[in-house]
């Protein structure tokens, strides 16, 4: 099926919702910069994860990636991070649980003293 082209005006009224929304939340920025500028190194260098070797290679690197990311949106030391994971991780019993992984997520104020720049 064949999209109708839209002028400028039917877009904006399709789209008005999402156009506005920043109006409506004070935390909403009216750019996007900070979301592009942390996906750019993934798109860049996505040709070099063509030889993850594996699915499996492919997602831990994603994972990894993503906790990389979340650092540095989360304005704390990647490095610093990695090495409280390894450090404190294996000591947990209870590891999988959902409660235990959510105070080693990035925003738990413990991690971002432990963690800052």
């Amino acid at each position: 099926m064949r999209r109708k082209n839209l002028d400028l005006e039917d877009y904006v009224m399709l789209t008005w919702d999402g156009l506005t929304r920043y109006l409506e939340d004070g935390c909403c920025s009216l750019s996007n910069n900070i979301a592009e500028n942390s996906i750019r190194p993934f798109t860049v260098g996505r040709k070099n994860w063509l030889f993850s070797g594996s699915p499996k290679g492919a997602k831990a690197s994603a994972a990894v990636y993503s906790m990389i990311e979340t650092c540095k949106a989360s304005q704390i030391n990647p490095e610093n991070y990695l090495l409280y994971l390894f450090q404190h991780l294996p000591n947990e019993t209870k590891f999988p649980d959902r409660d235990v992984l959510d105070r080693y997520m990035p925003w738990n104020p413990e991690i971002r003293t432990a963690c800052e720049k």
